[in-house]
Formats: structure tokens, C-alpha cells, sequence
């Protein structure tokens, strides 16, 4: 469950420059990590305006529900790698009609091909990572689902930081979110849930790299299965 808001000191902010100062970044994190996401949103929204985007995968909609609550206008971006499940792109719609969504759909600017059958990696880069980027042209600001138990890799990342590589601050609202801090809100708030979950996808991407995993097993040992990747590129 989700714990009530605490009581903290509203953040210190700064103004966005060629690159922020880190340190300064750091301080703003760590006056937000015990913030409830309500707070993270807000402050990302209110200082950075229409230079925030939020992108989502349409695994579930918890962050689009909170950010949402504070910004009904914020703009969300999927990028439709053109690979996804039919059940995604469902739900995406599903979603985009409960909230009345002001959603950007971005898609490669390659064809669709059998590239991933031989070089995963690259797959990725032309279907997501070259979206974002250009999602991310002249923003200031990009916000993610992004949670430190959703993979080792992601183990560290801080609520609010810098994207030094495409020169964006990076704002995490859910970052120290348990599974259970997820699945609370998603009963608590009564919100809908992909259907490939039940049919045990625990964590959903495109359709020729996702597997269901059993019982127990790791969330994302169904992507990429037989494989080494564990990252598509977005949050490396």
C-alpha cells in the first residue's frame, strides 16, 4: 500500500541550463525522496511546463493516473515501436479514453522487418531510442515509470537527475516503488489492467522479445529470455 503523504519541506528548484548543477540536482532528489509522487509530479510540472513530457509504455497507467491528478493537460508519449501486442495497443486505447489523454503517439521512421531476429540491440535503437530522442528535442524535462526494483540496472536511479546523454533533467516519481506500492494503487484506484498480465506477462514490451514468466521467476526474465539484454536502450 501506498503510505499516506508525509510532511516534508517543499523542494528547493532549479533553472535548467546547458547542464544543471549535479549537485544541486542531487539535493532536489533527495528533498523528494520520501515525497509522495503527487509531489514529484507537481514539482516537474510546475517548474518545467510544456518542456515536460511524460512517456509511458502502457505496461499499466499508475503514473499516468497520478499525473494526471495533477495536470490533466500533461502530455504523454507512447512510442509505438510498430512490434507491440495487440492487447497493448487495447490498452493504450483503453487508457487514452478513461483520461481523455493528451497523447502523442511516435513511431520509427524505419518499416517494419525481421531485424530483430538478428541484432536485438539495434532493433531497439531504430524502434526506441531514436524516438525518444526526438521526443526529447527541445525539452527540458522527460518522465518516467521508471522503479529501482524493476532491474539491477535500475537499482540506483535517483527520483529527480540528469540525462547527460540527451541533455534532460530525468524525473522518476515511482522510483523507490515496491510491486506492492503498484499493486496497491491499482486496487485502491480501481484502474485497469493490461490483459496480458494474467496471462502471466509481468513486464510487457514488444511481442517478438516478451515471454510470460512463472510464478516467482523475475518480473523481467521474460524479456529478451535466452538472452543477456536486459536494457533496451531508453534507461542505459
Amino acid at each position: 500500500m501506498v503510505m499516506p503523504e508525509p510532511n516534508v519541506e517543499a523542494p528547493v528548484v532549479i533553472r535548467p541550463a546547458a547542464v544543471p548543477d549535479l549537485e544541486e540536482l542531487a539535493e532536489i532528489s533527495a528533498s523528494l525522496e520520501n515525497a509522495p509522487a503527487t509531489r514529484v509530479v507537481a514539482w516537474a510540472d510546475d517548474f518545467h511546463g510544456e518542456g515536460l513530457v511524460l512517456t509511458a509504455s502502457f505496461g499499466d497507467c499508475v503514473l499516468i493516473d497520478i499525473a494526471t491528478r495533477v495536470d490533466p493537460e500533461i502530455e504523454v508519449v507512447f512510442l509505438d515501436t510498430q512490434y507491440h501486442f495487440a492487447e497493448t495497443l487495447w490498452y493504450v486505447e483503453a487508457v487514452r479514453e478513461r483520461y481523455d489523454l493528451n497523447l502523442t503517439v511516435v513511431e520509427p521512421q524505419v518499416a517494419p522487418d525481421d531485424l530483430w531476429q538478428t541484432d536485438v540491440d539495434k532493433c531497439c535503437s531504430l524502434r526506441k531510442v531514436e524516438p525518444l530522442e526526438r521526443t526529447l528535442a527541445g525539452r527540458t524535462a522527460w518522465m518516467t515509470g521508471l522503479r529501482r526494483t524493476d532491474a539491477p540496472t535500475r537499482a540506483s536511479a535517483p527520483i529527480v537527475g540528469w540525462d547527460a546523454r540527451r541533455g534532460v533533467i530525468k524525473v522518476n516519481p515511482l522510483a523507490n516503488w515496491t510491486d506492492l506500492d503498484v499493486q496497491g494503487y491499482i486496487r485502491d484506484h480501481d484502474l485497469p489492467v493490461h490483459p496480458l498480465h494474467e496471462r502471466g506477462y509481468a513486464s510487457i514490451g514488444c511481442w517478438p522479445c516478451t515471454r510470460p514468466v512463472a510464478e516467482g521467476d523475475d518480473a523481467r526474465s521474460g524479456r529478451w529470455a535466452g538472452t543477456t539484454k536486459v536494457e533496451c536502450g531508453l534507461h542505459d
